[in-house]
């Protein structure tokens, strides 16, 4: 493949993520509209979400926008995070149309109506950029066990100008994104370096993206051979399969997809969870990020 062939900067194909997102994920499916609030835990460290609100004219009621979920979240915060790095500048523009956009997201396919991948992606922005989320260390019942939060939000600010009748045209305004000061900083802190063209390779795959980001994060500071238990990983990466065994068939898949971007990672699975050996990143480390 070319991602063997020829390195992710070589390339022109280097990108971001911010650490927290890679350590704890987004739901896969949909979880229901009226949950006030999601969370999913690696470790120690939950990640919980709420969604944003806006009130429905009709009834006047607070209706929520609902989670953002699936593959185009994380291509997003794949884009948001690259750019951040890139430009070091906490607004950026988002491109001069949908349809550019879109391309520089990885999706090819342009498509209308209530189910179309353009409906889907202005869907998707809206609940990422609108939503609140916290990162939660201990929480537990414990007496004297380390506890700590930071709250954050993706965004601070989003100005979506475009059009999705002609998603080709350009809109009069520029559309943006500021990003919060906290998430912000946290990619220019510590940036997760990932491959976009892996991510455009595993993007019908929402759990094989998740893999592969958290493989190569792991990596990177992986210095002896590990385990991480079955009951671990249905805890960060929890697919909604309520039976152990289904999960684990679920993993197993994702994880083949994963090997083919990145062959380099020592990772196989056994009866007592993901047996993970030192292995070179999936992005080389040899430029300076912040």
């Amino acid at each position: 493949m070319a991602i063997e062939r020829e390195d992710a900067f070589r390339a022109g194909m280097a990108g971001f993520m911010g650490r927290a997102l890679v350590q704890a994920t987004l739901p896969y499916r949909e979880p229901d509209r009226n949950l006030p609030v999601w969370g999913r835990a690696s470790g120690d460290m939950s990640l919980i979400i709420k969604p944003g609100y806006y009130l429905e004219q009709k009834t006047n009621q607070l209706e929520s926008m609902g989670y953002p979920y699936g593959t185009i979240p994380r291509l997003l915060l794949a884009w948001l995070g690259t750019e951040a790095v890139r430009t070091k500048e906490r607004q950026l523009v988002l491109g001069k149309s949908l349809s550019a956009f879109m391309d520089a997201l990885g999706i090819s396919s342009h498509t209308g109506g209530k189910n179309g991948s353009i409906t889907r992606v202005r869907e998707m922005m809206k609940r990422l950029f609108a939503s609140d989320m916290a990162i939660v260390h201990g929480g537990g019942s414990a007496p004297g066990a380390d506890f700590a939060t930071r709250k954050f939000s993706i965004a601070e600010e989003t100005c979506l100008w475009w059009d999705p009748q002609t998603p080709e045209q350009a809109g009069l305004w520029q559309s943006t994104v500021t990003l919060s000061e906290k998430f912000f900083k946290e990619i220019l802190e510590a940036p997760v370096p990932i491959d976009l063209r892996a991510l455009k390779a595993l993007r019908q795959s929402p759990m094989a993206i998740d893999l592969y980001c958290w493989l190569t994060y792991r990596n990177f500071s992986l210095r002896a051979p590990t385990t991480v238990p079955w009951e671990a990983l249905k805890l960060q990466f929890g697919s909604g399969a309520a039976e152990d065994k289904k999960f684990r068939e679920t993993v197993r898949r994702a994880l083949l997809q994963v090997l083919e971007v990145y062959p380099a990672a020592n990772v196989n699975p056994t009866k007592a969870g993901l047996y993970l050996e030192p292995s070179r990143t999936s992005v080389p480390r040899l430029v300076k990020t912040a």
